[in-house]
């Protein structure tokens, strides 16, 4: 259920790689651990995000969860699907229910990111 061709954050994020870009969303541990998804809170078009720092908010009817910035970048997409539809998040937590697309700053930041192995390990899979 961890897909091999994405990286991850100890937070929980995952990100693909697209070029100059990076989509990102939450991973299907994260959705699981947040339960039914009801509000999303999405960055604006071109926010500046520092590495670590506050992007996004997914609320369940259990709790809210905080989604950061994975690296560095300028938000350059956000996926309003998932504001109208968030339990998407929940469904396709790797396809349809991503979040927002950043261009990167710096991507030497991706060596910071785990490899599916390693967030496998984190999450005790």
């Amino acid at each position: 259920m961890i897909p091999k061709d994405l990286k991850y954050t100890k937070s929980h994020e995952w990100v693909k790689t697209e070029g100059e870009r990076v989509r990102v969303g939450i991973t299907h541990h994260a959705q699981r651990e947040l339960g039914d998804i009801v509000f999303v809170e999405l960055p604006p078009l071109g926010k500046k995000a520092k590495q670590g720092e506050r992007m996004a908010a997914v609320e369940s009817v259990k709790a809210v969860g905080t989604v950061y910035a994975p690296l560095s970048g300028e938000v350059v997409e956000v996926n309003t699907a998932v504001t109208s539809a968030p339990d998407l998040i929940n469904k396709e937590p790797y396809g349809q229910g991503w979040l927002f697309v950043l261009k990167m700053d710096n991507p030497g930041e991706l060596a910071d990111l785990m490899d599916a192995a390693g967030y496998a390990a984190l999450i005790g899979g």
